[in-house]
């Protein structure tokens, strides 16, 4: 299993706590994570500050060598599909192949308002973006995009959302599913779903990996905000019920963790440090 982390706090309060995202990163790579990934929001509110997440790993990728770049997720309906593809494609190119396009429909009504974008029909406009997106990045068609990306047919795209539009959408356009705060019980029905969506959408579902992310508050540690649903490895966790559950999940086919630390900014540094040493040494001998 791959394992990735946040370069900053879940729900950060204050633009500061972005400050150091870039040592984080670095330190992230040292430690030898998979990924580092970035929300992205256009408006501060219940989930904190939040980074322009294609600037956010445009800046990792200058900074970084080795590390996968991962927007977990960007909300499609708000962007221009052409800019859009344009800023994957470019981001894709410089960063030598490390980017993948973590996307889902959103939630947020204020900031759909915000931005001009109408919330109804959003899930029909995404799949019309997807389908526009993946042509620009072959080639295909006029206009030529600005640069095509250095991936072949485009960077990897990871489609979230549970409803069965968001899974019909995922083995239509996706390389990976994106799910949040699953537990192993929960992918295995995702799973079964996909497995019956597959035969109406034409695609076998096998063909599309399971990805998720997850919130994990490590032992000694203590939340810094109200951890959304329940922690990886439970209210009181151990390092022994964390990788018992990663590894649960494992067996039900997740293939990428991306964890929130939702610890204090200052304890980051520790926090990855114990992932790093915990999680990353024991899953990547298997």
């Amino acid at each position: 299993m791959r394992i990735g982390v946040a370069p900053h706090r879940l729900w950060p309060d204050r633009e500061e706590e972005l400050d150091t995202v870039l040592q984080t990163a670095v330190r992230a790579e040292e430690l030898g994570l998979d990924h580092v990934f970035a929300s992205g929001h256009a408006v501060a509110g219940a989930t904190g500050v939040t980074p322009d997440p294609l600037v956010l790993l445009a800046a990792v990728a200058g900074a970084t060598r080795r590390i996968g770049l991962v927007t977990s997720v960007l909300v499609l309906p708000l962007y221009n599909p052409l800019i859009l593809a344009h800023q994957a494609a470019t981001l894709d190119r410089l960063s030598g192949g490390r980017f993948t396009l973590g996307v889902g429909t959103g939630w947020d009504t204020e900031e759909y308002a915000a931005v001009g974008v109408p919330f109804a029909g959003r899930g029909r406009r995404t799949d019309e973006q997807l389908t526009g997106v993946r042509q620009l990045w072959r080639g295909e068609g006029s206009p030529r995009l600005g640069v095509l990306p250095r991936t072949e047919g485009g960077p990897p795209v990871w489609i979230g959302g549970q409803s069965d539009a968001a899974l019909r959408r995922a083995l239509r356009f996706g390389d990976a599913w994106h799910g949040s705060g699953v537990d192993a019980e929960a992918l295995t029905g995702v799973r079964a779903r996909l497995d019956t969506l597959g035969d109406e959408v034409g695609r076998d579902p096998g063909e599309l990996a399971l990805t998720a992310g997850l919130f994990l508050v490590p032992p000694g540690f203590t939340p810094a905000v109200k951890v959304p649903g329940r922690p990886l490895g439970g209210a009181d966790a151990s390092a022994e019920s964390v990788r018992d559950e990663l590894g649960r999940l494992s067996d039900a086919g997740l293939v990428s963790a991306s964890l929130w630390l939702p610890v204090a900014t200052e304890e980051l540094p520790d926090a990855l440090a114990w992932v790093a040493g915990e999680l990353v040494s024991h899953f990547s001998d298997q």
